[in-house]
């Protein structure tokens, strides 16, 4: 075993045996990449520690990539139904804080081991990440490793029996749900409608502004049978066929405007184009429609943009994201200068550009370094806050001037398991010294404790979000998982419907409860 003794050898070791293990299920369970704190403990008993700098860089693009994926969704969870999920959260992270807090003051339990418990119990890593750096300790991380199983299997059996305990017919709340959807996020689709209002005979789609009128898009135009691609400048003659892509209400408004609904398909010219574009041209980025020129310099039509799973009728003054998957209709010879406007290279979407990376981690370094009172309390952002917050400000920033603060999805996830390795190699390595004698000490009081801490607010937040916030019941659930910041028990709800319910509400908390549990560490940290 001599070749242990060089550190980065046993650094790809702990790895590589924590992910085998990682991977392995027990009745749908996994540990995922979080069983490599726990092969980094049994590293650390036989004293085997990793440097120190390891954790600072995994701790750094840990929390930053979390920054920045929450960033968005952080902001949006503030507007309408959202308000009650953030409520959800808040009462979650509270009542599980004043639970840690008052049984370790009871049973005398470190302070340091306390907040590790909160962390583990709430299956919450960014959290460890707050607590190790402000307590400086290894026993936030023992206190995590105990407690981290407890959370993650009680959360999945607590959402699984939950509407047995409180009676639900998830048939009903999932019809409810359905019903709910459909009316605030009507579904997008297409209809045929024949000319026949002499009031819009030989006027322009420009004159008429049908996009104000009916809120729909006009994708196609058949005229003399021959279809083309309509810009403001297309005259509507009597029995021209038109397509218009919009909600029911909205086509209904249409056929008031047009004429009579037709089954009268319009065939697509070989020169007609119908596709996906990608935005990745960063140059065109949080501008609007208009202000590209799509349909007055490109001779092509937007007819709807896929934003973050959800589809949006687009006009004028619809601004466009990094990332936007936008359909256009438009001729072969168009369609070519308009991916060239768009950008449509998935490619440089997944690129990895680390100068933002670095720029908005030095900025959140910077922002570390200051500290304000709180209810009397000098509380410092630290590494963490101050990372943390300068990512979730510039990925809502989105750009500044030719800078993309943005990361996509699958190349922000390979930051984030990059940072993860790096830091719970290192912490559970430290910490191992010392894992087998807190056990031994307190083992089964710790065990309660944390089970108190994952349960207590479970119950707690499920009797308020159903009797007083009136929340769907799969919504709920939903928002616990994303309260709890625990992706295993999300998979355990899923099943339970065929709609998105959960994993709405999961989107929506998740972003507000990686934050909070990270401010209610470092709280904790300072009263206890």
């Amino acid at each position: 075993m001599e070749f242990l003794s060089d550190t980065y050898i046993v650094f790809f070791v702990v790895i590589a045996i924590g992910i085998a293990i990682g991977k392995i299920k027990i009745k749908g369970i996994s540990l995922d990449i979080s069983a490599i704190i726990f092969v980094a403990l049994v590293f650390g008993h036989f004293g085997i520690k990793m440097p120190a700098i390891f954790q600072k860089i995994g701790l750094i693009f840990f929390i930053y990539s979390i920054g920045i994926q929450a960033g968005p969704g952080f902001f949006m969870a503030f507007k309408s139904h959202g308000i009650v999920l953030l409520k959800l959260s808040l009462l979650v992270m509270t009542t599980g804080g004043v639970t840690a807090w008052i049984l370790a003051s009871f049973f005398n339990i470190e302070p340091e081991l306390a907040v590790g418990l909160f962390t583990g119990a709430l299956t919450s890593t960014p959290g460890l990440a707050a607590a190790t750096e402000i307590t400086d300790s290894s026993l936030a991380s023992i206190g995590y490793g105990i407690a981290y199983p407890i959370g993650v299997i009680g959360v999945i059996i607590f959402v699984r029996i939950a509407p047995f305990l409180f009676n639900i017919d998830l048939k009903k709340e999932n019809d409810d749900y359905k019903q709910k959807v459909n009316q605030d996020h009507p579904k997008l689709i297409n209809r045929n409608f024949i000319v026949k209002n002499p009031n819009i005979f030989n006027k322009t789609l420009g004159e008429l502004d049908i996009r104000k009128m009916t809120g729909t898009n006009i994708s196609r135009v058949l005229h003399n049978e021959k279809a083309s691609t309509p810009n403001s400048f297309t005259v509507l003659y009597e029995n021209d066929i038109i397509k218009a892509v919009g909600t029911v209400g909205n086509l209904k408004k249409i056929k008031l405007l047009i004429g009579e609904e037709t089954n009268i398909s319009i065939k697509l010219n070989k020169t007609y184009v119908v596709r996906n574009v990608l935005v990745s041209n960063q140059k065109i980025v949080n501008k609007t429609l208009g202000e590209t020129g799509l349909l007055s310099r490109y001779n092509s039509t937007a007819t709807t943009i896929r934003r973050s799973g959800i589809d949006i009728t687009p006009n004028a003054n619809t601004k466009l994201h990094f990332g936007d998957k936008v359909m256009i209709a438009s001729n072969e010879n168009d369609i070519k200068q308009v991916c060239k406007l768009f950008g449509d290279n998935r490619k440089k979407i997944n690129e990895l550009n680390f100068l933002p990376i670095s720029v908005g981690i030095l900025v959140g370094v910077l922002l570390g370094k200051f500290s304000f009172p709180v209810a009397g309390i000098d509380l410092k952002l630290g590494l963490t806050g101050g990372v943390l917050i300068s990512a979730i400000v510039l990925s809502r920033i989105g750009k500044t001037g030719n800078i993309l603060w943005n990361i996509s999805g699958d190349t922000n996830m390979l930051l984030r398991k990059i940072g993860l390795l790096f830091f719970l190699t290192t912490v559970g390595t430290n910490a191992g010294e010392h894992f087998l004698s807190i056990i031994k000490e307190n083992g089964i009081l710790i065990l309660g404790i944390g089970m108190a801490i994952t349960i207590l607010p479970l119950l707690l937040s499920t009797l308020v979000g159903k009797y007083i916030f009136k929340l769907n019941f799969l919504t709920l659930l939903g928002g616990l998982t994303g309260s709890m910041t625990s992706t295993p028990a999300l998979s355990a709800v899923e099943p339970m419907t065929d709609t998105n319910a959960p994993q709405d509400a999961y989107a929506t908390i998740y972003p507000f409860a990686v934050v909070l549990i990270i401010i209610f560490s470092q709280i904790l940290a300072v009263v206890m």
